[in-house]
């Protein structure tokens, strides 16, 4: 028996989450303290959430819970696509980030959902 493991930090959704945080984290950086501290610290959480719960699901035992932060990964995502559109509304990130952010954001449903049936289809408990 010579299984290999993958770590979570292999998953295509989390390499995408992660980078996507990273990302947003250099762009709020550069903001005055007031955009910071109230779109800025809700954008970088919610961002930094997606990859978080994609590792957290992963470590979990039940199938059922690794699905459960699945969706908890999901649901940030959502929520990082309003504050990008309140983001490029208030003209805080140009269109031209603000497309290249969707483009990543516009992939982890894929991804999420991949990993989803993946561990719905394939794991035993």
């Amino acid at each position: 028996m010579n299984e290999k493991y993958i770590d979570f930090t292999e998953l295509s959704s989390y390499k995408l989450s992660y980078d996507l945080s990273n990302f947003v984290w250099d762009i709020v950086l550069s903001w005055d303290y007031f955009t910071r501290d109230t779109i800025g610290k809700q954008l970088v959480r919610s961002c930094d959430s997606i990859s978080a719960n994609i590792a957290e699901g992963y470590g979990r035992y039940t199938k059922k819970d690794k699905i459960h932060f699945y969706r908890y990964s999901f649901a940030s995502l959502n929520e990082t696509k309003s504050w990008l559109k309140k983001s490029n509304h208030r003209k805080l990130i140009s269109s031209n980030t603000y497309n290249n952010l969707l483009d990543i954001v516009s992939k982890l449903p894929k991804e999420i959902n991949t990993l989803i049936k993946y561990t719905e289809n394939k794991l035993k408990y």
